[in-house]
Formats: C-alpha cells, structure tokens, sequence
C-alpha cells in the first residue's frame, strides 16, 4: 500500500498550524501561506529545501531516525503525531535504527480476547469496563458496560464499534455531552491505527465506510489529526439514569493483540456514582435468569 498521500497530506497539515512567531522566525510583508514555507520547515530541521519538498511530496521511505527527529522538532509535533511520523516512515519502507527494530502488528479480523481478560472484566460488576481493538471495536463487555451503552448494543448496525455509534447513529450525540470532542478523540485513534498499521483491511473498509456515510466524519478525518486514548473524564446522558461524568482509564494488554482494557468509574459521594448504581441495579439478572444460568452447565458446578 502506498502512503503517499498520507505522509504528504499529514507534513502539510502540520506545517500549516505553525506560525513563524511561533517557531521564532522574523516575518516581512504579507504572506499566503496560513503556516510556515517549506523553506522555513526544511532550516528549521536542518535539510535542504529540495530534501524536505521530496519528503513533503509523500517520500519517507530510507529516511533516518535523526532526520524524522529534527523534523518532528521543526514542525513541533507532540509525542502522538511523533509516533504517527514514525509509523508512516516505517510504512514506507525499510530504514534504520528504532524504526527497523520494531515489529508490525497486524491485526486479525476479530482478536480473540482471552478467558483471563474476560474474567478481568467480568469481575468488576460495579464498573463498566469492555475490551476494545484499536478499529474501536469493543469485542467483551461486563453487564454493566453493556447497560452503559445500551443504545449502541441495540443497533445492529453499530457491530458493537464505537466511532461506528459515534457517527451513524443519531443518539450519539445526545448520549456524548461532548459529542464533537469524543468524535474528534476517536478519528484521531483510527489515523494513528491507519498509520501503525496500513495493511489492515478491516480497518480500510471502517473508514472508507464512515467517510461515505458521515460528513462530520470525511471532514475531521482531513484535519489528519491523531490521538491516543488513554485517561479521560467521559460526559455522558443515559437515557436511563441521567447525566454521568465519568474517568475513563485505557489500559493496554502487554502482548501484540492491540488490545486495551477500558474501564468507567464515578469519585465516590458523586452524583455519578448513585447513577451507576441505579444503572448496575438496572442491568443486574433477574432470578429467573440467575436460575437459568445455574441450570445450563450443572456438571461445572458438581463438587
């Protein structure tokens, strides 16, 4: 797969947001660029402007660790759209250093997730928490995760994928408080997944999808900006208990899956807190239920 496009469309989208106050250049008359010339990036990084244009043009492939690095410094990207750039180089070819030493993962159509993290998430019933790929695709979830988001489950068209519910459905954006923020959070995620891992079809196909179907979302995914979920205070409104504000912590599984552990919880005393246990109380099984299960599988319960 060629990465053209992407590596030349995500330098000049970042050039663009650098002004020469900012990179500490001195400005003479008027200008019709909105950020730095290629000129100014190619000084600023140490490289002839002739180097940086081929490099602007989408050419990252043989490109060296110090190079990327006087680049990223240039166009002062932050620790994402840094680990973006050396996605993308290593997307483009073979180079040395790091770059060379690491590992792509590709994912499979559908990460088993193992019985040990299914246990993990099962055993918080007083916390939402659902293991999620980097396609945003949440494969396990406790029952209150589940109640948590109940809209999205209840749409098949959805396929349990959260940028999918984010922007296909209507309800999103009343249940996100901070609908565009979150949207923006989760383009964010498939750019950097697009990057790490450029092969994915799955992946191609989730995208080319959301970018059909959803304006908001082909408008944002040409801002080439790139996020990293990890810790966040989440503003949600269920249609059941209300107005949640949650924290949301992402831990990622330490093997290659992709795979990370998202878990909600409420500081105690909140009003927060009563809601999630109006909602565990909501989506706890009946006795009936309960019964059922304890039927379905007698020997496993034999001593």
């Amino acid at each position: 797969m060629d990465n053209r496009d992407a590596v030349s469309a995500f330098l000049r989208s970042r050039r663009d947001k650098i002004s020469p106050e900012q990179a500490g250049l001195p400005t003479y008359g008027q200008r019709r660029v909105p950020g730095l010339r290629r000129g100014e990036v190619a000084a600023l990084a140490g490289v002839s402007v002739e180097y940086y244009t081929r490099l602007e043009r989408g050419n990252l492939g043989g490109v060296s660790d110090s190079v990327l690095d006087a680049l990223a410094q240039a166009l002062r990207l932050g620790d994402t759209e840094r680990m973006y750039l050396y996605d993308l180089a290593r997307a483009a070819g073979p180079a040395p250093g790091t770059r060379a030493r690491r590992r792509e993962v590709r994912p499979t159509a559908r990460t088993a997730v193992r019985p040990s993290v299914a246990r993990i998430v099962e055993g918080m019933p007083e916390l939402p928490a659902y293991v999620m790929n980097n396609r945003l695709d949440t494969l396990a979830a406790n029952p209150l995760g589940r109640a948590l988001y109940s809209e999205m489950y209840a749409d098949p068209a959805c396929g349990g994928n959260v940028a999918r519910f984010a922007f296909l459905n209507a309800a999103a954006r009343r249940f996100y408080a901070d609908w565009e923020r979150m949207a923006r959070f989760a383009v964010g995620a498939l750019r950097v997944e697009a990057g790490k891992n450029p092969y994915d079809r799955e992946l191609s196909n989730l995208i080319g999808e959301l970018s059909t179907r959803s304006d908001a979302f082909r408008v944002m995914w040409g801002s080439h900006d790139v996020h990293v979920f990890r810790d966040s205070t989440k503003r949600l409104r269920h249609p059941l208990v209300g107005d949640l504000e949650l924290d949301q912590e992402t831990m990622s599984l330490p093997d290659e899956s992709g795979l990370s552990v998202v878990v909600y919880s409420a500081p105690p005393g909140t009003a927060a807190e009563d809601g999630l246990k109006l909602l565990s109380s909501w989506s706890a099984p009946t006795g009936q239920e309960r019964d059922a299960e304890s039927t379905s599988e007698p020997s496993a319960r034999q001593p």
